[in-house]
């Protein structure tokens, strides 16, 4: 086992959530983790970055929803400080994970905590101290997407097709009958464009962003209507909004 005095492999560890049964819960799960050293613990999001500046944790496992200052508001003030601890998400809620990784998040785990699902997260928490850092890309490379009871980790590269459905999106990732999953995930297609990166992705359609590089060809079927050939053959059409955009791709 590490000494406490070993800094690569040991985090110095705050707990913040408002309610006492989560945090002793997660006092007893951190015990079993060699890779962690509780220093303290805070009861909301004030103590928190009270605590942050005292005690200098490596990491803070930190709860979503608390009342006044809640997780997201402080990793969004922990996001301007230079020489800031890395942030797991402990929250019962799916809904805020873009957002939360907008804030550089190590990872984002959902109650009731498990203590393999929160030692695979401790190991992205290590490895991107270990040399392996965030990307400075103002663009998504990764999401996180609810399946079963946990949040899956995809990368925005994997994806190949988001169609909207009402207040969700749904993600298709790989292609054919074996390769090919989707996934809904909360968000409106208009603000994860926002986030992806237009040289990699294109909205066809109100309800439609494809892959670039999906797109075989575009094909015009009469009267000003023109649909997307994609690599798989399927036609998509392409919506009237967004048809110069498509065309000023494919250089036409």
């Amino acid at each position: 086992m590490p000494s406490d005095h070993d800094s690569d492999t040991v985090l110095r560890t705050l707990i913040v959530d408002d309610e006492p049964l989560a945090v002793e819960r997660m006092q007893v799960i951190c015990a079993g983790l060699d890779e962690l050293q509780v220093v303290g613990t805070a009861s909301d999001g004030a103590a928190a970055l009270r605590l942050i500046d005292a005690l200098k944790p490596d990491l803070v496992l930190l709860d979503m929803t608390m009342p006044e200052v809640d997780g997201l508001s402080v990793a969004r003030k922990l996001a301007r400080v230079a020489q800031r601890p890395a942030v797991i998400f402990v929250t019962a809620h799916d809904e805020f994970a873009v957002e939360a990784f907008d804030l550089d998040a190590v990872d984002y785990v959902l109650k009731p905590v498990a203590p393999d699902r929160l030692g695979r997260a401790i190991q992205r928490a290590l490895a991107r101290r270990g040399g392996h850092p965030a990307s400075d890309s103002k663009w998504l490379e990764e999401l996180w997407v609810p399946h079963r009871s946990e949040l899956l980790r995809i990368e925005v590269a994997q994806v190949g097709r988001i169609d909207a459905e009402r207040d969700y999106v749904r993600l298709h990732v790989g292609q054919g009958e074996e390769g090919g999953r989707s996934y809904l995930l909360l968000q409106t297609i208009a603000g994860l464009e926002e986030r992806l990166d237009p040289t990699q992705f294109i909205r066809i359609h109100r309800s439609t962003i494809l892959r670039r590089d999906r797109i075989r060809g575009l094909r015009h079927d009469g009267l000003g209507v023109w649909s997307v050939e994609l690599d798989d053959g399927e036609a998509l059409r392409i919506g009237r909004t967004y048809l110069p955009k498509v065309k000023a791709m494919a250089g036409r």
